[in-house]
């Protein structure tokens, strides 16, 4: 980035200092929240840039003093040193985001191939996120779900948002989620103690908080069915039909919604979902038209893609697209998710790093 641009930055911050410094913003929480975001992401940019302005600036005078006195002099080989360092730091801050990375998430599970096994296995990932959500302080909201008959899913759908103002939110974690998950394990079916392989597909699609984000969904497009909400086995547990199903008819996604308290909720709570899962796959097929240079292959949302594979009998954890092993299986799906999280946005950072210097 030019220093023009990075000026621009800096203006943007001051403004958005000001601008969060006016009660009346904070008013709107909707918008104090947007912006304490993008404030939030500035600061480090200019804190970085800051850092290299006063490093510079010390350089050039350390070196102006190195023939009076030694000791400046050593001071500007250090310098000299960790200003690479800051100019990194720099760059990797001002690398193109993904625009959703402070966005919150709607993650969907499902079970696939494997019978009852495959639904306990979603069920086991649901867990899983569930406890990595409690253990960030975010809150997690279950919105539909059908259970299988030993407490497994059959599918779900579970809205999950942070509270504060961070740049890097739910999305820039839970971004690389999507795909097929395997597991390796003798299920509690198996009479005979064989090992079975079965797998869940999951689902992650950024969450839109402004309307103006997609354009109003034509009513021809949609059908929408109301049914009663049914718990585990599919049994009625209302006795209203308060559980909405919407489905787009141009793609063939459906989106439903039963734990609202009315009809009303679950339906404006469907096509929530509904603009969501239409703006990824948007966003989906203008990159595969693009033929985006700098996608990254563990930047997708494809089912068909094995992900990971949950090794029981080995205590393994694998992520396939980045070659990360862990024998702390048991932590994992107790919601210890970081060490892979981090090996795959290591893994995009790197990528991002290589494709700006090409």
């Amino acid at each position: 980035m030019d220093a023009g641009s990075l000026s621009q930055l800096r203006t943007e911050y001051a403004e958005l200092e000001t601008a969060l410094a006016d009660p009346a913003v904070h008013a709107d929480q909707d918008r104090a929240r947007k912006l304490g975001r993008r404030y939030a992401e500035l600061s480090a940019v200019v804190k970085a840039a800051r850092e290299l302005d006063t490093a510079r600036a010390d350089l050039e005078a350390a070196r102006e003093l190195a023939d009076e006195d030694a000791a400046f002099a050593a001071e500007a080989e250090e310098l000299a040193a960790r200003i690479p360092v800051l100019e990194t730091k720099l760059t990797e801050l001002l690398l193109p985001r993904d625009p959703h990375d402070s966005a919150d998430v709607l993650l969907e599970v499902k079970s696939g191939e494997g019978g009852e096994e495959s639904a306990l296995f979603a069920g086991d990932l649901l867990r899983m996120y569930l406890r990595y959500a409690e253990r960030h302080g975010w809150k997690a909201e279950v919105l539909d779900g059908t259970e299988s008959d030993l407490g497994g899913y059959k599918d779900v759908t579970v809205a999950i948002k942070s509270k504060g103002t961070d740049p890097d939110g739910v999305w820039a974690r839970l971004k690389f989620e999507g795909g097929v998950h395997r597991v390796q394990r003798v299920p509690v079916t198996e009479s005979q103690g064989r090992i079975h392989t079965s797998a869940a597909g999951v689902l992650v699609v950024p969450e839109i908080e402004d309307a103006e984000d997609f354009a109003e969904i034509p009513d021809k497009d949609l059908r929408v069915d109301v049914y009663r909400s049914s718990g585990k086995g599919g049994q009625s547990v209302n006795t209203t039909d308060s559980a909405v199903r919407i489905t787009h008819l141009p793609t063939g996604i459906v989106v439903s919604c039963q734990n609202e308290r009315s009809q009303l909720q679950n339906k404006a709570r469907a096509m929530q979902v509904l603009r969501a899962r239409l703006l990824a796959a948007a966003e989906e097929e203008a990159a595969k038209q693009a033929s985006d240079a700098r996608r990254s292959q563990i930047r997708t949302v494809d089912r068909s893609e094995r992900v990971r594979t949950y090794n029981f009998p080995e205590n393994r954890i694998s992520d396939h697209r980045v070659g990360y092993k862990a024998h702390n299986l048991e932590a994992v799906l107790d919601g210890d998710l970081d060490g892979v999280l981090d090996a795959l946005a290591e893994a995009d950072r790197t990528e991002r790093l290589a494709s700006s210097a090409g």
